[in-house]
């Protein structure tokens, strides 16, 4: 378990956001969870892959069990930021943070199986090959659920003009 803890740990804070209450009790959930599901791991995916998909599920369970869905993709835009030289404006971060707002509210709105393919690209950076392995599902799957996520972002998007202003959206 030593050696997964940090990975498990690392799609948890991805998928809840680094400042979560909940965080570490999910973290534990999850440990407890996969050595609970070890005997049924039957080797047909590495152990990360099959520790990551229970993960991603205890995770997914725990945010919606709250009811609040907090800064999944908290990481993702920190390490975009990083890689930008310039420190952002403070009307650039307003911007990103009702960006959030919006990505936030979306997965609390669209299927489960829709957010966790979006979290595992989006928040994670799995391949789409990845994401089919972790969810056990095929790519054509994977390829539809995040289709239909992006449908659904673009919906509400277009269905409101405060959100098509700060996506630079023209509907």
């Amino acid at each position: 378990m030593g050696a997964l803890g940090p990975s498990l740990l690392r799609a948890v804070r991805a998928l809840m956001g680094p400042r979560h209450p909940d965080l570490e009790d999910v973290a534990q959930e999850v440990l407890i969870a996969v050595l609970d599901a070890l005997p049924s791991f039957r080797g047909d995916c590495t152990l990360l892959h099959f520790a990551i998909r229970i993960a991603t599920r205890r995770t997914t369970t725990a945010r919606r069990r709250s009811r609040s869905i907090l800064g999944w993709l908290e990481s993702f835009w920190r390490k975009e930021e990083a890689l930008v030289a310039w420190a952002p404006t403070p009307g650039e971060e307003a911007v990103t943070d009702r960006r959030r707002q919006l990505l936030r509210a979306l997965l609390g709105e669209i299927p489960e199986a829709q957010a966790e393919a979006l979290a595992l690209r989006v928040a994670l950076g799995h391949s789409i090959d990845e994401v089919a392995a972790i969810t056990r599902t095929p790519i054509n799957t994977v390829r539809s659920r995040l289709r239909l996520a992006k449908d659904a972002l673009r919906t509400r998007i277009a269905a409101d003009p405060r959100w098509a202003e700060l996506w630079e959206w023209q509907p």
